[in-house]
């Protein structure tokens, strides 16, 4: 007698129902997504009740969830936020110093230089979408503050995700000092190239496609042709040596200025299915029981990524011309990894580069920094003039 809950089918049926189970519980309750959705996976997967096992399927649609998610996130990205002094400034010494700090307290706990290097990439990204959204909830989006945030958390994700690309070939052998120049070179070549062509050529292209579309009573092409668009970029970052997610968030952020209802509405519903299937992936991953040694190295690790993103923000800010409170507020606004932190850890834990222990500990970093940004954000706000308060 076949176990009907070792099928396939039940297995992928479970989990596109617990993800936007965990999506409906954490709205609910007011917290965030992400969080409900790991949450959910966690429980659902070898660590509790041990329903949902991690199968190559399930990798392969987690890593399409990944690709809609940063799409979606580039959808909500003005590419000119990308070509700035400022925001470039507080980026790259948003990167350098938690990438430092994160290398450093791995080493000191004794990991590999290997893990050490993975643990520091992990910690250079800061979460575009849930400061954003912490950011709107306040009507704070259009203060210096709120501006330098978003302008450095975009270039921030730029570099961690052109980090991220170049240390997966790094550690795996594919790469070497001699021709670490040329990748760097290539993927700043795609990257400008990307937006040029997206901004400039498809973007006109796909609006005159949408008028076409509607006169012939075909809306869904201008959906169909926008994701075929993602996909190519995707295609393109792979084949350059860079992630798939980083074209797909290029052509988000070249497709920004679009303003066509059916497309952000249908990738938006996408994502809300597939991304959910990549959150509750990653809390299937888990396991809490060979994970139990990380604890202390938890808590030293969430501390660095706290300390050394704010440190960045804020020396970046204050360096270029902003006053203390709002330099303390850019700091504070780069705090939260989200989705980038995770994805690091996901391939560094599938590539066997990493081991359960920091897999959980990145994880639950991703996490803690992204609870205790926005209440850090809000105190920083309304007590703009008592920065000691905070």
């Amino acid at each position: 007698m076949i176990d009907f809950a070792s099928t396939i089918e039940f297995q992928i049926s479970l989990l596109l129902f617990v993800s936007l189970l965990g999506y409906f519980v954490a709205a609910r309750f007011g917290q965030s997504i992400v969080i409900g959705q790991i949450l959910v996976g966690i429980i659902m997967g070898p660590s509790v009740l041990k329903l949902i096992t991690y199968t190559d399927f399930i990798e392969k649609l987690a890593t399409m969830g990944a690709i809609f998610l940063l799409f979606v996130v580039g959808l909500q990205t003005k590419y000119k936020d990308i070509a700035n002094v400022r925001s470039f400034i507080i980026a790259f010494l948003g990167v350098i110093i938690p990438w430092a700090g994160g290398f450093a307290v791995s080493k000191a706990f004794g990991y590999p230089t290997a893990e050490a290097i993975f643990v520091g990439t992990a910690l250079t990204a800061t979460s575009i979408a849930i400061t954003a959204q912490v950011l709107k909830e306040m009507g704070k989006l259009d203060t210096p503050a709120a501006n330098a945030i978003i302008g450095a958390a975009v270039v921030d994700d730029v570099l961690a995700l052109l980090a991220l690309s170049l240390t997966k070939e790094f550690l795996t052998g594919q790469i070497n000092n001699s021709s670490l120049g040329f990748s760097i070179t290539v993927a700043l070549v795609f990257l400008g190239a990307g937006l040029f062509i997206g901004t400039k050529i498809i973007n006109p292209k796909l609006e005159k496609f949408d008028q076409w579309a509607k006169k012939h009573r075909v809306e869904k092409a201008t959906f169909i042709g926008a994701i075929a668009f993602a996909f190519a970029y995707a295609l393109v970052a792979e084949a350059v040596g860079l992630s798939a997610i980083v074209g797909a968030f290029i052509a988000g952020v070249s497709l920004e200025s679009l303003k066509i209802k059916s497309y952000r509405e249908g990738s938006e519903y996408l994502e809300a299915i597939f991304a959910g299937i990549f959150f509750v992936s990653l809390g299937i991953l888990v396991n809490l029981s060979a994970a139990s040694g990380a604890g202390i190295f938890l808590l030293a690790l969430s501390g660095v990524a706290i300390v050394t993103k704010l440190a960045g923000g804020w020396i970046g800010a204050t360096l270029t011309g902003l006053k203390r409170n709002d330099a303390l507020i850019v700091g504070l606004g780069m705090i939260p990894r989200g989705e980038i932190a995770i994805i690091a850890a996901l391939y560094g834990l599938t590539a066997g580069i990493i081991g359960q222990e920091i897999y959980a500990a990145i994880l639950a970093m991703s996490i803690i920094t992204t609870v205790i940004a926005p209440a850090l954000l809000q105190r920083a706000f309304h007590g703009k003039n008592k920065v000691g308060s905070l």
